[in-house]
């Protein structure tokens, strides 16, 4: 049963919202309350494609996980840092698609000339955390109660992960379409692949 990871499109909007609704109910994970709608969704990963990747793990047609990257703040001088998220449908966590999609995504990024990545983890979230700390982040700071969900304060820990080495005058990052039907972006994409410890029905 082979595993690929790739670039998300908007039809994948549905088995997305499927992953991600969960935890935006009673669970602290994401500060949203609501799910998103479809419609939403589907804007969110188009919005995200117009410059930055969103990717999916798929198995057999279906999505058991997926990544994006969105700017980290709007100002011009912060145009080289990204926010990440990874989510992983719940049966299939721990088994290696975290790690892969995050290894996909750090080649692309790198690729488009991005120099660093954050995280936020809503705490206690030891999955969460250990999965940063394996990929190279680096723990820089804690929002203490930050967020109020499912009848408590949450703390938000944040994570820093340096993408490349940091150059004196950098070029501008790269538009996400312009990696597209290139054998970098391919290679970039398999390269998490190796990393899926799908278990096998």
């Amino acid at each position: 049963m082979s595993s690929i990871i790739r670039l998300a499109t908007e039809p994948d909007a549905e088995q997305v919202l499927r992953i991600y609704a969960p935890f935006c109910g009673d669970s602290p994970v994401s500060f949203e309350v609501q799910p998103p709608t479809l419609d939403e969704m589907q804007q969110r990963i188009a919005k995200v494609l117009q410059k930055l990747p969103w990717l999916v793990c798929e198995r057999n047609g279906e999505v058991l996980g997926f990544v994006y990257a969105a700017p980290h703040r709007d100002r011009t001088a912060y145009q080289w840092a990204v926010d990440v998220s990874v989510y992983i449908h719940q049966a299939v966590r721990c088994s290696g698609i975290g790690r892969a999609l995050y290894t996909s995504l750090f080649k692309i990024l790198v690729l488009q000339g991005y120099y660093s990545a954050y995280a936020g983890v809503t705490l206690p979230n030891k999955g969460s955390e250990r999965l940063h700390e394996v990929m190279g982040f680096q723990p820089i700071g804690v929002y203490r109660g930050v967020g109020y969900k499912c009848g408590a304060w949450h703390d938000v820990a944040w994570f820093e992960l340096s993408l490349q080495t940091r150059v004196p005058n950098p070029k501008p990052p790269i538009n996400i379409n312009a990696l597209r039907h290139t054998l970098e972006l391919e290679c970039a994409l398999a390269s998490g692949v190796p990393f899926l410890k799908l278990a096998v029905d």
